[in-house]
């Protein structure tokens, strides 16, 4: 088949894309391949009754399908350049930020526009943070939750289903440069088009490489982010959540100073586990209906590494550390922060014990046996930092999941346009390196599209 526009890969950055261009041209033939299944047909297997632990299947529903690795996630767009991905840098803050609120301006229209917006302008907990050494970052937050979220998704879908058409459980294998336009090679299918988007997420990372490699794009090191999910009583940070939803909290450790970072806050929300590649790694979910709430908060600690040279491998170095977990764990990791303070593997029974009734069933063990050192102890720095504003983080009770780990893809070189050097091919959201939110990933997918506009009216 030959197309006007390919897009490949249905996360948020592909989503959008397709969405604006049936906008700005809604004669363009344009098609998207997606690995995963259709919204509806994502279930996980794990039920915690018959399936309790990960299976491995071979597409992982919680990584792919229609709506990426971000469908069944608590749904928060942070509206912000202080973090989520380097945008900016490319397109300008004014207009990265446009975006995003463009982009909630469409989520609003598609079944979110009861969802309350948070923000941080003007809150007292600026300063309680930087009298304790840490620091808040600046951000407005639409919480969707995994209920709304996938509402959201559903109706954009349905709006999309008839101007595009969509290829599920279809890997795309090669991407070739043609002389007007660009081969995207499936196992048994060959198909053309004109211009091409590519938005394979952070589980397409290895697969981006390999594009990257042949076409012989220039990319650049990236980072990988490693640490815990921490577990605690949702009043322990109650006062941080109700005003703020989801505080994004960098701390600079006095022993190495390495920043630490809160990342995926979760009022009330579900520890839960994703599976890229074969690595079962950790997360959380946070619903908006009251009915799915639990009685815990859940975020992650993060330590974020860069590499020099001549190591290149900043994901190969992430994925050892996962499989180890794996290999000890069976799966996800649990401890108690008081046992591993005290230098001792937890147990069934000490966990019971305590205070804190874990949301994910998760092997008793000793982190100290799978994270770096240097990582381990910022991470245990942090927790008694968070402490000072948040009593009670760094009770024994208090539960650490292991290992998460966030995948970044090496940096595509793209330019102002997010075009690579091969003209008409685009590289966008987080399997660009350049995005690393659902906001920012978003936000890409809309500005390319406009940018394929202009070029077909010029």
């Amino acid at each position: 088949m030959k197309y006007d526009v390919i897009i490949i890969g249905s996360g948020p950055g592909g989503i959008f894309s397709a969405y604006e261009l049936t906008k700005k041209c809604p004669k363009l033939k344009i098609a998207v391949f997606e690995a995963g299944a259709e919204l509806e047909k994502r279930k996980c297997p794990i039920d915690g009754v018959k399936v309790k632990h990960c299976i491995n299947c071979k597409t992982c529903a919680i990584m792919s399908g229609f709506g990426g690795a971000g469908a069944f996630s608590d749904g928060k767009y942070n509206i912000t350049n202080d973090f989520g991905g380097s945008l900016y840098e490319h397109i300008g803050k004014k207009e990265a930020l446009d975006l995003m609120w463009y982009v909630d301006e469409i989520n609003m229209s598609h079944g979110a526009s009861d969802v309350k917006m948070y923000s941080t302008a003007g809150t007292k907990f600026k300063k309680i943070c930087m009298q304790n050494r840490l620091n808040l970052l600046d951000a407005s937050v639409r919480h969707l939750g995994t209920d709304i979220n996938y509402i959201v998704l559903k109706n954009i879908y349905d709006e999309l289903k008839d101007k595009v058409e969509f290829r599920f459980h279809y890997e795309v294998e090669n991407v070739e440069k043609l002389e007007n336009g660009y081969k995207v090679c499936g196992k048994d299918q060959e198909d053309t088009c004109t211009r091409c988007i590519i938005s394979a997420g952070r589980s397409g990372s290895k697969w981006m490489e390999h594009v990257c490699s042949q076409l012989q794009i220039p990319t650049s090191s990236n980072r990988v982010d490693l640490g815990v999910r921490v577990e605690l009583p949702a009043e322990i940070f109650s006062h941080l959540t109700d005003e703020l939803y989801e505080s994004k909290i960098v701390y600079r450790t006095q022993k190495f100073e390495d920043n630490v970072r809160t990342f995926c806050m979760n009022p009330h929300g579900f520890v839960v586990t994703e599976n890229t590649k074969g690595i079962v790694t950790v997360n959380g979910h946070s619903y908006e209906g009251a009915d799915k709430q639990t009685e815990n908060t859940n975020f992650a600690l993060l330590v974020s590494k860069h590499f020099s040279e001549p190591f290149k491998d900043s994901n190969g170095y992430g994925e050892s550390i996962a499989r180890l977990s794996n290999m000890l764990g069976g799966g996800v990791m649990i401890q108690k922060f008081g046992d591993l303070i005290r230098g001792r593997r937890s147990t069934i029974k000490r966990i019971e014990e305590g205070y804190v009734r874990p949301t994910l069933e998760a092997t008793p063990g000793d982190l100290s046996l799978v994270l770096p050192k240097r990582i381990l102890d910022g991470i245990i720095e942090m927790i008694y930092a968070l402490d000072k504003i948040a009593p009670g983080t760094a009770n024994d009770d208090t539960l650490l999941y292991g290992v998460e780990v966030k995948f970044y893809n090496m940096e595509v070189q793209v330019d102002d346009n997010l075009e690579t050097i091969h003209k008409g091919l685009y590289v966008i959201g987080d399997g660009s390196g350049v995005t690393h939110s659902l906001s920012h990933a978003s936000a890409s997918g809309v500005y390319v599209a406009r940018k394929i506009a202009e070029s077909i009216e010029s």
